[in-house]
């Protein structure tokens, strides 16, 4: 039995790594699912690459571009997971986009995610006053359906928090993934006013590229997602990624 999304909240401050499945192969992905684990992320968000991924920077793109080149498919995927939950429980939430679903079959996609044992699913760019069209057929199947607010949601905030599921994704900055240098959005903010609402943990993305940040991103938060910063060494190394991947993931979980 698979750990929930919430016990990746349970000991401290979580760590959400992000790789896009299939860059640079699918078994180098399995691997990093490994060592990200063994080096202290507490829960694993795997993107099933999308040709046209709005939300996400230049870095994402281009693992998007590497894994469908490379010959990635949804149920490629699907076939992963069923190779990784033989050897950890580790929470997994997949991360893509509503065309993919869509075109997958909603019911087909719910049911398949619930059968290989992943937890939960982000959609970027599903709005939350679109989301019912999804979370009624994933909620049937167990699978939640993560919300995120972003620094222009103000009023939204409360709203979107009291009927978020999982853990709420908070965006630290405006504009697409990617790594950034500083970010200078009020997070204690926006997590204050969710909390006021729910007590559903939060974990800022977008943006974090260093330990440092993400210690200061943790202060406010529940927990700390990376994903472009991680997905840059991937690039950079290819299928040699695993061991500087697992330096990295280590250099932030130990400053949370």
């Amino acid at each position: 039995m698979s750990k929930s999304i919430r016990d990746a909240f349970t000991n401290g401050k979580a760590f959400i790594p992000f790789i896009t499945c299939g860059d640079p192969s699918l078994d180098i992905t399995e691997k990093l699912v490994y060592a990200m684990e063994g080096a202290g992320a507490t829960l694993i968000e795997l993107g099933i690459p999308f040709s046209d991924p709005t939300a996400e920077g230049p870095v994402i793109m281009a693992a998007d571009e590497r894994a469908l080149s490379a010959g990635t498919t949804t149920d490629k995927v699907f076939d992963l997971v069923v190779k990784i939950r033989k050897n950890t429980d580790i929470p997994l939430v997949f991360m893509t986009y509503a065309n993919v679903v869509f075109s997958y079959g909603i019911e087909k996609f719910a049911a398949k995610t619930k059968e290989v044992g992943v937890q939960g699913l982000i959609l970027p760019d599903v709005p939350y006053e679109e989301k019912d069209e999804f979370d009624e057929v994933l909620s049937k199947y167990g699978i939640e359906l993560i919300s995120m607010i972003a620094p222009t949601s103000n009023e939204r905030i409360k709203m979107i928090a009291s009927e978020a599921k999982g853990f709420l994704y908070c965006v630290s900055s405006l504009g697409v993934t990617g790594v950034r240098s500083t970010i200078n959005t009020d997070i204690g903010g926006m997590i204050k006013l969710a909390k006021e609402v729910s007590d559903i943990p939060c974990a800022v993305g977008f943006g974090i590229s260093n330990p440092e940040t993400a210690k200061k991103m943790t202060e406010f938060s529940d927990g700390a997602i990376v994903g472009s910063a991680i997905v840059k060494i991937i690039a950079e190394y290819g299928e040699n990624c695993v061991e500087p991947v697992t330096k990295f993931v280590k250099s932030i979980t130990d400053a949370i």
